[in-house]
């Protein structure tokens, strides 16, 4: 079994915070967007007490990867501003394709602009699946975007469904072509379904339409990985250690850690 963490750390020096989490969880592959912190130096906080991290280089700086393994294990297939596909090849499991992203926030692109990136993210996946054989496919990001929003959830975009019975059908046809479907567990982790926070990002504003909790950050699966994937492991985490990341009514204390929270998943590989 592999564990994930994702984390928008928000520009903040949250070593010690990451380090207690991936400590803690045992994560195996940590995944980081607005990082502030050199990989040296944040290495050298994890590997305080036991020399298990190793970083995972890429070409996009903007994304780093540390994991229980050394880089060669997790090489870069794709890497563009703001995704990089990686390959995960641990011997002797299946390859799987993880695509971590950043997009950009809703301050600066519009609703429109989101839902084409996410029909280009779509393409540049499809087409890295091609060329690797497989749909061993595992997308985990801060989408900017809500699980029930247009480039999410449409055929052309993510097509990232809510129910593993859906998703298991493969894919479906649209105007005589097809999309492949993404499974979507973020549905079931919004408001008070859980014991866990609401969402992983609190956002208010004087308008007339407000969520207040939004659940951008997100981890797709592709059916191909359905067996592999505990939607029972996926959590939102709300403390690092005995840092707690949340203000006293449950949103993110984005002044001690950062306004996202991180993002905790499994693979059974």
């Amino acid at each position: 079994m592999l564990t994930f963490l994702f984390w928008n750390m928000n520009r903040k020096p949250l070593s010690e915070a990451i380090a207690a989490i991936a400590n803690a969880e045992l994560v195996d592959i940590l995944m980081l967007a607005e990082c502030p912190i050199e990989p040296a130096d944040l290495l050298r906080t994890l590997n305080r007490e036991e020399p298990a991290y190793h970083f995972a280089p890429g070409q996009n700086e903007k994304i780093p990867m540390f994991a229980r393994f050394p880089g060669r294990y997790l090489p870069a297939v794709y890497e563009s501003d703001r995704i990089s596909i990686r390959r995960l090849m641990l011997p002797p499991i299946d390859d799987v394709t993880l695509v971590v992203v950043h997009f950009p926030s809703k301050f600066f692109w519009d609703d429109a602009s989101q839902m084409m990136e996410c029909t280009v993210l779509a393409n540049t996946i499809t087409e890295v699946e091609k060329k690797l054989g497989h749909r061993r496919t595992i997308l985990v990001g801060d989408l900017n975007m809500n699980p029930f929003e247009e480039g999410v959830v449409g055929a052309a975009g993510l097509h990232a469904v809510a129910t593993r019975a859906i998703a298991g059908r493969n894919a479906r046809a649209v105007q005589g072509r097809s999309y492949p479907f993404f499974y979507n567990p973020m549905w079931g982790h919004f408001g008070d379904a859980s014991a866990r926070p609401a969402g992983t990002y609190y956002y208010e504003r004087a308008e007339h339409v407000n969520y207040f909790w939004n659940n951008f950050d997100q981890v797709l699966v592709r059916p191909e990985l359905l067996d592999r994937f505990r939607s029972d492991q996926l959590r939102i985490l709300d403390r690092a250690g005995d840092l707690s990341l949340s203000l006293d009514d449950g949103r993110p204390d984005r002044d001690k850690a950062s306004d996202h929270f991180p993002l905790l998943f499994t693979l059974d590989l």
